[in-house]
């Protein structure tokens, strides 16, 4: 029998709330497979591996109970990072310090969580140990990113429970938007700064009401004088309007319009600093009509709304962290876990692992056709996408009032 081997997960970048679903899915696999000893995870992902802060998450979550917390707790149970894996010709120090911590915890296969960045970090590391002949680890991508902007893919990960919470937040906006005599405008910002889908998710809100009225998305080009007589128009028909628009909506000249202008701070992967187009919005409407406007961020509550989550992100998620691992287990590296959709109804997708260089460094907007002619809309070919993803009875744990979150 051949030596057994120890697992590394990681978790990196944005959080979601199924993204330890996944990590649930990785742990489940390792306790299923004799080639397998322990469970190692990186805590604050590939940072956490140079620097050394690597942890045994296979003894906390030895048993099903444990396991299923972990499942319904939102957020990256590891801790997360933002940190960007130069070349193995920029920086071949760090690549050396990676694989010999590797070497020190005996891991044999290592997976790592994430989006397109976290992928172009499984290709960075798969490809150097298949030029330096190291043959004895494998490296695995398990993909999550709420943005649903991964390619080779029908949707991704952490997306649902986003366009869950998000739709459903909208539902309640409206019924307190609608209550007044008098003309409000409530505009509503969502997470997206490069594609529109969680701002596009708002329009299943219209099965329990009107809003959104208006949907603006980051794949269009944003303009203040049309914006202002799309608001003008909405409001001769309904005394309130509700809006959607993503936060990386720009004008014709490239600019964001959240985009601080007296701000030039960029992350890691060179990202602007945005300070909130909803506001500057609300501007626009306030200096050119008189009517009442409220602004409404979700910023991060959208992708931690682990009370909301859907039974489908979960179910995908935990599978799609299983078969990365297995897919390892069976010497596969430098790949990425996949889904896609079969039907819609009945909603059913198939799995299967795709090159991490067709994730990594790709985005995936939302095709021009789902949006209207005007752009401030979308198509019910959107709706139809998104609604199957919802799911129904989600399985936090509110036994005592709230729910019960896993913490290493």
């Amino acid at each position: 029998m051949s030596e057994k081997k120890n697992v590394l997960v990681g978790q990196s970048g944005g959080p979601s709330s199924a993204i330890n679903a996944t990590l649930a899915g990785v742990v489940e696999q390792a306790f299923a497979s004799e080639k397998v000893d322990k469970v190692y995870g990186m805590s604050h992902g590939i940072k956490g591996v140079l620097e050394g802060w690597i942890i045994d998450i296979g003894t906390p979550l030895s048993g099903p109970a444990e396991l299923g917390r972990l499942i319904h707790t939102p957020s990256s149970a590891l801790g997360s990072c933002r940190y960007k894996l130069k070349s193995a010709k920029d920086d071949p120090a760090a690549y050396k310090t990676i694989f010999e911590r590797l070497k020190q915890y005996n891991i044999g296969y290592f997976v790592y969580i994430g989006g397109n960045d976290s992928m172009d970090t499984v290709k960075k590391l798969s490809e150097y140990a298949k030029a330096n002949g190291i043959t004895d680890i494998a490296i695995m991508g398990a993909p999550k990113t709420i943005d649903n902007d991964l390619h080779g893919m029908d949707h991704s990960p952490g997306f649902a429970s986003a366009a869950k919470y998000i739709a459903t937040t909208f539902a309640e906006i409206w019924c307190d938007a609608r209550v007044y005599d008098y003309p409000t405008v409530t505009i509503v910002e969502t997470m997206g700064r490069h594609v529109g889908w969680l701002c596009a998710a708002s329009a299943v809100a219209r099965a329990q009401g009107e809003a959104p009225h208006l949907i603006y998305l980051p794949e269009v080009t944003f303009d203040d004088a049309k914006f202002l007589e799309d608001v003008k128009a909405q409001l001769a028909k309904s005394p309130a309007v509700v809006i959607a628009i993503s936060e990386g909506i720009k004008r014709a000249n490239g600019s964001y319009v959240g985009e601080d202008e007296n701000c030039a701070k960029v992350d890691a992967f060179g990202h602007k600093t945005l300070s909130g187009a909803c506001e500057v919005l609300a501007s626009l409407i306030k200096n050119s009509m008189d009517v009442k406007v409220r602004t409404v961020n979700m910023s991060i509550l959208q992708r931690c709304a682990g009370h909301l989550a859907s039974s489908v992100d979960l179910h995908e998620s935990r599978i799609l962290g299983s078969i990365a691992l297995s897919r390892a287990l069976d010497g596969v590296s430098g790949q990425v876990s996949v889904l896609n959709r079969v039907s819609d109804n009945p909603y059913r997708v198939e799995y299967s692992t795709v090159p991490s260089d067709t994730i990594a460094n790709h985005e995936k907007a939302v095709p021009r056709e789902w949006i209207n002619a005007r752009g401030n809309d979308v198509t019910e070919e959107l709706v139809n996408y998104v609604t199957p993803l919802l799911g129904g009875v989600f399985g936090s744990d509110l036994s005592a009032g709230y729910p019960k979150h896993f913490r290493f």
